[in-house]
């Protein structure tokens, strides 16, 4: 019987100890993925910051030749109105011609400005939108590393109990305490190990 029991706790023992091991090292892992991935949501943001800097930049330059444009344009002075036009961006052009065709001098019901055309369209502001929209993701992956990191360390505490549970076992002189003792550490560890076991793994070699 006494045999029996110490058996008993040498398996928990070394279970629970290669458990306790298993879980540090993924509480590691996971928590350098969530830098990582912290890291890609900061590095997608400047980019998208950049990103709608540019199309801020480029509607004021749209704005400004279309201000100059439009004057010569209502004033009917068609070569100065033509000098303009060729100097407007290649992405403003197909909402000028669209705005041009609605007849706004003559059509009450015309949008005022080519920037109300669904035609205008900045590539600019629409790579900024995709990268905030990765931002957003690589943050949201971020937030659920940590938390499989967290529930690593946890599985670490409670293996560890178990491992406490395992080696005061082996300090008891009562069997009947010794096996209640045993019987306590090995339903922690086998409730902790199944709980885990539904966690996300990550490896590196």
């Amino acid at each position: 019987m006494s045999d029996r029991i110490e058996l008993a706790a040498t398996v928990l023992l070394a279970c629970a100890a290669l458990a306790t091991a298993w879980s540090s090292y993924q509480a590691s892992r996971w928590n350098g993925e969530q830098a990582k991935a912290f890291s890609r949501a900061n590095a997608s943001r400047i980019e998208s910051t950049r990103a709608a800097g540019l199309a801020n930049a480029q509607t004021q330059v749209d704005v400004a030749t279309f201000t100059q444009w439009v004057n010569a344009y209502a004033q009917e002075q068609t070569q100065l109105a033509n000098f303009y036009f060729r100097r407007f961006r290649k992405e403003f052009r197909p909402a000028v011609n669209a705005w041009i065709a609605t007849r706004p001098l003559k059509n009450p019901n015309a949008p005022l400005t080519p920037f109300a055309m669904p035609q205008y369209r900045l590539a600019a502001n629409a790579e900024a939108e995709r990268l905030e929209a990765a931002a957003d993701a690589s943050a949201a992956e971020a937030r659920r590393n940590v938390q499989r990191a967290t529930n690593y360390v946890l599985a670490v505490v409670l293996f560890a109990a178990a491992l406490f549970f395992a080696g005061i076992s082996t300090k008891l002189s009562e069997p009947r305490l010794r096996i209640a003792t045993i019987a306590l550490g090995s339903l922690l560890f086998l409730g902790t190990l199944v709980w885990i076991a539904t966690s996300p793994v990550s490896i590196s070699v």
